[in-house]
């Protein structure tokens, strides 16, 4: 997930849910399940692969290389509640 404002080993509890599958029947939001939420436990921070961002103007010798490697959380779920 995108990069959170939570302390690793801490508890956080998502609400915005999109869907709930539950074997047999399944729960599509509008845009969001009500009364659904997420509790997932914070493991640590980490970076996504690298990007290249090569920006190139032909005939006026322009060139330009960076790069960027996104911050993400990793959460390890612990419980869906509907």
């Amino acid at each position: 997930m995108e990069r959170l404002a939570a302390e690793e080993g801490s508890t956080i509890e998502l609400d915005r849910v999109l869907l709930v599958a539950d074997g047999e029947r399944v729960t599509v939001g509008t845009p969001t399940v009500e009364g659904a939420k997420v509790i997932a436990e914070v493991l640590g921070e980490g970076k996504g692969e690298k990007i290249i961002v090569f920006k190139y103007k032909p005939k006026v010798h322009y060139r330009k290389k960076t790069g960027h490697r996104q911050i993400y959380t990793r959460l390890a779920i612990k419980e869906i509640v509907c």
